[in-house]
This record gives structure tokens, C-alpha cells and sequence, in this order.
């Protein structure tokens, strides 16, 4: 009997610390694929100056605990997941969208 293939697994971790008006926010992505599938994931915008609860995060989405949910401003929903590219260009859509409204406070 032969033996079953393990899958192949890559893990993607990318943080980026911004700069000026945002300076101390940061942007992170961590995602894990098997076979080329994202199997685990977390995006997160961190910035403490906006949000004070669940560590800062204003804007996230992961899969742990066994669904998939969007976090913002401290509170958790679920959401209807696709495919992982289509969640990445949500997310910066998003961002983008609350910068611009930072943008505006300021």
C-alpha cells in the first residue's frame, strides 16, 4: 500500500509598519496554502490610535475557529467567503475606505 501524499504547504506572513499620518499602524497578512488553496488566513489594519479594543485591530478577517469572519472596531460577524483573492481585494478596498475617512478627521 502506498503511502498518501503529504500536501504542499507554503506559509505567506507580510507585515507593514506605516508612516506618517498612520505612523505606528500597521498592515498584516498571514495566509497558509496547501496545494495552492488558503487553507488558514488572517489580514488585519492595527491601529490603536482608532481602536482601543481587541488590540488595536480596526479592521480584520480570518477562519480561525472554524469560520470565516470579519473583525471591526471590537466586534466579530461572519461573512460569506469566495476565494482568497477576492477577501485580499475586499480588504484593501476597505482600508482604503477608512483612510479615507481618517484622511477627513484630520
Amino acid at each position: 500500500m502506498g503511502r498518501k501524499k503529504r500536501p504542499d504547504q507554503t506559509t505567506k506572513v507580510e507585515i507593514h509598519r506605516l508612516g506618517g499620518k498612520r505612523k505606528g499602524a500597521v498592515l498584516k497578512e498571514q495566509v497558509r496554502f496547501e496545494d495552492g488553496e488558503a487553507v488558514a488566513y488572517s489580514l488585519a489594519y492595527i491601529n490603536l490610535k482608532r481602536c482601543s479594543v481587541d488590540n488595536g485591530r480596526v479592521l480584520g478577517y480570518d477562519n480561525s475557529h472554524d469560520y470565516h469572519h470579519r473583525h471591526c472596531m471590537g466586534k466579530a460577524e461572519a461573512f460569506h467567503f469566495t476565494t482568497y483573492a477576492a477577501l485580499v481585494e475586499r480588504f484593501i478596498a476597505e482600508v482604503h475606505e477608512l483612510w479615507r475617512i481618517e484622511d477627513e478627521e484630520y
